[in-house]
């Protein structure tokens, strides 16, 4: 198979890594970009008068977006070329971000933000895509994508800080123009710092796989957030059902084309399917469990949404951390002690959380189960990308973003429905569903206390249960992974 090169992917140096910083900052800025949204939400729809239905899909049009196109823009970069699509999607980014920025309707806002989601999707499977290329030594591909995995992390940490410091100095489409710079330096010395890598010699994309992805990721993902904020309805029941059903026509149809948008044969590999499934639980049990602690921080002890952000930081260091030790200790370490005992760590925090009310508890165990993920992610997405060959390095990337971006919304939802029941059956139903309805009804006293003390046991039941469940996880991956070598020995 002739794969087309523009720069020699295989000598590693200084502009290597020069080249790496460039696709972490573009990583960056789309993690920023989900994140920032959280605290922009109020001013925008004072600004722009937004109902709630439109506030709804201000929020959410981004994340449908990326993950509805992720699989079918990482087999698009496959095909057309990496870097170009990369650019061509910062291109689209920082038109969208100014238009985003400056909009005078919520229609107009919501358009913006489905076009920035687009590009988001582009913007990932194709750095993961880029770095495989560049870094074909499996060591320094690990320490690459520990670097990639951290900038997540960080856009995590620096998304609501950086929009609660904007919108307290600016207005409130100044949160939109943050990326707007990063792109413009991606722009102009991308071309010259990434190599191209495309497959000359594959088809076109088959557009009804694309239309079937879509008709099934998007149902399923609208499916699961509905479940999250109104619990089990008819709604949720049919987009799920559609989800699946369109899923499975999906899978069929790639089973019979020769050049498959997604090669779903992969998941017969045991170490993919099992590294992949891992992931997306790690993304659904963690992820899930953090926005309670968050709501805990700010519904229970009464911080702004910025001192709950600040909480939480502690735990976004050490999650940073961990990224950049875990190539380290993967060079020592085999994959199937290494995983399982960052899980451990994760492990270890939920089950502080799960018993504790202290805020200063809570900080640091949350920082401590969050320096759980960096081995899985970086070995993880390491061997997903490293199990297939480098012409679909691009579509596997995606997989494992489509599977985090279905892992987070599943953990919202089933963890959510978790703390919900909890909480009616310690209040009887008289407070409403949520602590959330609780506080907007303007409870106070003796019935406020009480909508928070069933608030908090069901934060440590699903603390609790997400403990249980990955301990399972790490059970698995030792068992699976138990024969391969650490990095330093193959």
């Amino acid at each position: 198979m002739t794969l087309s090169r523009e720069a020699d992917p295989v000598t590693t140096g200084r502009r290597q890594w020069i080249a790496l910083g460039v696709l972490c900052l573009a990583t960056l800025l789309v993690s920023l970009d989900l994140f920032v949204m959280l605290l922009a939400v109020p001013a925008v729809t004072e600004a722009l008068g937004a109902s709630a239905g439109q506030q709804l899909w201000i929020l959410d049009v981004y994340g449908f977006m990326v993950a509805g196109l992720m699989i079918t823009m990482g087999t698009l970069g496959d095909r057309l070329g990496r870097r170009r699509l990369l650019l061509i999607a910062a291109a689209v980014f920082g038109v969208a971000s100014v238009v985003a920025a400056y909009s005078v309707s919520p229609g107009m806002l919501i358009g913006a933000r489905a076009v920035l989601g687009i590009a988001g999707a582009a913007i990932a499977p194709c750095t993961l895509g880029l770095i495989s290329a560049i870094f074909p030594n499996e060591r320094q591909r690990a320490t690459a994508l520990g670097v990639w995995g951290a900038c997540f992390t960080v856009g995590a940490v620096i998304g609501p800080i950086a929009g609660g410091v904007l919108l307290n100095h600016f207005w409130w489409g100044s949160a939109f123009l943050i990326g707007v710079p990063a792109m413009v330096v991606l722009l102009a010395v991308g071309p010259f710092l990434l190599p191209e890598y495309r497959n000359e010699q594959s088809g076109r994309i088959d557009v009804p796989s694309v239309v079937l992805s879509l008709a099934a990721i998007l149902p399923a993902i609208h499916g699961l957030k509905h479940l999250a904020s109104h619990g089990a309805d008819v709604e949720a029941a049919v987009a799920l059902v559609v989800g699946a059903v369109f899923g499975a026509i999906f899978v069929r149809r790639q089973l019979r084309l020769a050049d498959p948008l997604v090669d779903v044969r992969l998941f017969t590999r045991r170490t993919f399917s099992v590294t992949l499934g891992s992931m997306t639980a790690y993304s659904m049990l963690s992820g899930g469990t953090m926005v309670f602690v968050a709501q805990y921080f700010q519904l229970v002890k009464g911080m702004t949404p910025l001192a709950a952000g600040l909480a939480l930081l502690p735990g976004m260091i050490t999650s940073t951390l961990s990224f950049q030790i875990a190539p380290w200790l993967a060079q020592r370490i085999r994959p199937g002690l290494l995983i399982p005992t960052g899980i451990a760590c994760t492990v270890a925090g939920m089950v502080v959380i799960s018993q504790s009310t202290s805020t200063t508890v809570l900080m640091l165990a949350f920082a401590f189960e969050c320096f759980g993920p960096g081995a899985l992610v970086t070995l993880g997405t390491n061997l997903v990308i490293g199990s297939v060959p480098p012409e679909r390095a691009g579509s596997a990337g995606a997989l494992t973003q489509t599977g985090n971006e279905f892992g987070y919304a599943l953990g919202i939802a089933v963890l959510g429905s978790v703390v919900t029941a909890v909480y009616r059956s310690r209040t009887d139903g008289r407070l409403g569903n949520s602590l959330g309805e609780a506080v907007g009804s303007g409870a106070g006293g003796d019935v406020l206390d009480e909508a928070r003390d069933a608030f908090t046991s069901g934060l440590h039941a699903a603390a609790g249960l997400t403990a249980v469940a990955l301990t399972g996880v790490a059970i698995l991956l030792a068992v699976t992974l138990r024969r391969l070598p650490a990095l330093g020995r193959r």
